[in-house]
This record gives structure tokens, sequence and C-alpha cells, in this order.
């Protein structure tokens, strides 16, 4: 519940509260001067904690009557073509050799890391197998124990393929 409505709703106790004692006890001025004050508090600190209202950007989109729109102009005639169409037999192609597994098959290694590896002159998972930890890691900035992990991920992938 928005915290502005809890407020209204110990103001109105209070107006309820004013009203009851006005009706009572006459003689009790000083509640019904404080209770009533006390009411017109809580509706101030309401109207303070209510949301702000959001006035939404309009752009102004220039209005024309369709008086001003032109017709659209008639397309050309066009001369009348017949299109000659040509069979060609596609020949089946030999089974190409599956794509050697990049950089980016490392967990962790993803286009931004591996266009810093290849930086750095780790284009293959070979090199990146080759390549010591502890110099990629001060190298890129991070951790030893993730340029290990990587390190080793790729050695496993070289001696797969």
């Amino acid at each position: 519940m928005r915290s502005d409505y809890m407020l209204y709703a110990v103001a109105i106790i209070f107006f309820i509260l004013t009203g009851v004692v006005a009706a009572y006890y006459v003689e009790q001025q000083l509640w019904i001067v404080t209770t009533a004050v006390l009411g017109l508090v809580f509706i101030g600190l309401g109207y303070s904690q209510r949301p702000r209202p959001t006035t939404p950007t309009t752009t102004t989109i220039p209005v024309t009557t369709p008086a001003t729109i032109p017709p659209p102009p008639a397309p050309p005639a066009q001369p009348a073509t017949t299109e000659v169409v040509k069979e060609e037999k596609i020949e089946p192609i030999a089974e190409a050799a599956p794509p050697r597994p990049g950089l980016m098959e490392i967990k962790g290694i993803k286009e931004k890391r591996a266009a810093q590896l290849k930086a750095l002159g780790i284009n293959t998972l070979e090199d990146l197998a080759k390549a010591s930890a502890k110099d990629l890691g001060t190298k890129l900035q991070i951790s030893l124990k993730i340029t290990g992990k990587w390190i080793e991920s790729a050695k496993q992938i070289v001696e797969k393929s």
C-alpha cells in the first residue's frame, strides 16, 4: 500500500475524532483544535508522499488534410516480356570437414575476450594450450586461476581433435 494512502487514512481518523469530540464535549475546545490540526498535518504529509506524475514526452506531428496529399503517381506501363528460366543441375558437394573449434569453445571466453586473446597473438586453441597462465593473467589483468582453467580446457580440446 502506498504511504500517502496510509497518511490520508490517519487524517480521516483525526477528523472523525474531531467530530466526535466536538459533538459530545463542547467544552473541550483544545481537543477539537488539536485533532483538526493533526488531521491537516497528516493530509499535508500524505500529499507530500504521493507519487509524482511523469509527463510523457510528446512530439508534434504535422497534420495534413487529405486535400493536401497528392495522389501517388501511376506506375509506368511496361511492355510484356517473357522470361526464360534456365534450369541448372545442382551437384552434391562432398562432405566438408567439420569446422575446427575456436577460442570461444572454452567456457568463459566470449567475443570480447577472444578479441583480446587475438590481440596478444593467441588465435587458435593450440596457441592457447601452449600459452603460460601467468603471462596471460598479467597481460589480461585477470586471475591466474581463470587463465589456468582456459589453458587446461584448450589442452583437452586439442587432444580430442
